[in-house]
């Protein structure tokens, strides 16, 4: 297993060296932070890492990204996108992803014609290629690269890598952007944003890493892992819970008793159906 990561290490620091430039598409997640890293390991100065900054995004997540940037010791910057501004992001289609990574990498490539014309890269990996991810098709018509992906390093090895190189943040849940929390067709706002946030942080402030808040109507769907709902009803004062709910505007409290699966409000897929 020691050499599989040398291996890939290997390989990843070798597809960076022939670039001049590169701006990192950066969440502060596992996948982009370990490509931030190996791309100022490869070419210091001349790698930058971008957040982009919009209600979709936690404040929480936005603080934990800049301080990897600082351990990382790359450059690192934020911009602001305004996906909510297109109509065919808010009303939350299917693909509302491919909107919301157009948006981006637009924006980034305004970005980039300030930065000697550096090649945009982000965090995909190999698993991100067998679900349905419309903004991936979104970043490759606009050139994006995904060094992960393009070297077969899927999940796990992201992580086991990122613990190879002593990044502290190596086993961080992932935290998809929260407009993910809403189904298909619901449409989706600024104020929807910060209460689903609010939720979720609530819920990570007492102790629980795993969580997901599903926004459904005027619902709110707790999700957390099948083995921990026991434990998460005899510890959680219930009145309370429902109480912070409802201050944020929620109507009704819910407990998914399926427990949380990534990417469970994604359309199922047919054979014929790509991104």
């Amino acid at each position: 297993m020691q050499l599989t990561i040398q291996t890939q290490l290997q390989a990843l620091r070798h597809w960076f060296q022939p670039w001049e430039r590169v701006v990192v598409a950066y969440s502060g997640g596992v996948d982009s932070a370990l490509v931030a890293k190996i791309a100022q390991d490869v070419l210091g100065k001349r790698a930058l890492a971008v957040t982009a900054v919009s209600p979709s995004l936690l404040p929480e997540d936005l603080a934990a990204a800049q301080e990897q940037a600082q351990y990382i010791g790359i450059t690192h910057e934020l911009i602001a996108t305004h996906e909510l501004a297109n109509p065919n992001y808010a009303a939350n289609p299917v693909n509302r992803c491919y909107f919301c990574k157009s948006e981006l990498h637009d924006t980034l490539k305004f970005l980039v014609q300030n930065y000697d014309s550096a090649q945009i890269v982000d965090g995909v990996n190999a698993d991100d290629e067998g679900d349905y991810r419309p903004g991936i098709q979104a970043a490759r018509e606009r050139g994006v690269r995904s060094p992960l992906s393009e070297l077969n390093v899927n999940k796990l090895a992201v992580r086991e890598l990122s613990r190879y190189l002593q990044l502290p943040w190596w086993d961080k849940p992932a935290q998809p952007c929260l407009s993910s929390r809403f189904p298909a067709g619901e449409a989706i706002d600024a104020q929807k944003l910060y209460r689903v946030g609010r939720a979720e942080q609530y819920l990570r402030q007492l102790g629980w890493r795993v969580v997901r808040v599903r926004s459904v109507g005027e619902t709110a769907r707790i999700e957390i892992p099948a083995e921990q709902i026991a434990p998460f009803v005899q510890a959680t004062d219930m009145p309370a819970l429902v109480d912070h709910f409802q201050g944020l505007g929620f109507r009704w409290v819910s407990l998914d008793l399926e427990g949380f699966r990534s990417g469970k409000l994604n359309p199922v897929l047919s054979p014929n159906v790509t991104h």
